[in-house]
């Protein structure tokens, strides 16, 4: 079962990692950062394989993988 952290400081809200992970465990948030972007937020945690394809496709590094 993986983890994963999304640095609200840095996410622009670009969804990219939304697009890419295959079992949709991310979606923006209604609440923005202090940028006024809204966030990718982390959801249903139980089903995440730690795969890291969200974190390689984040062009920010605004999100860690753990396992």
């Amino acid at each position: 079962m993986g983890k994963i952290i999304i640095n609200e400081d840095r996410c622009k809200g670009c969804e990219l990692c939304i697009d890419v992970c295959p079992y949709g465990l991310l979606k923006m948030s209604v609440e923005v950062n202090h940028f006024g972007y809204h966030i990718a937020q982390f959801v249903n945690g139980d089903k995440c394989t730690a795969c890291k394809f969200c974190g390689m496709m984040c062009p920010d590094f605004a999100i860690d993988v753990y396992k």
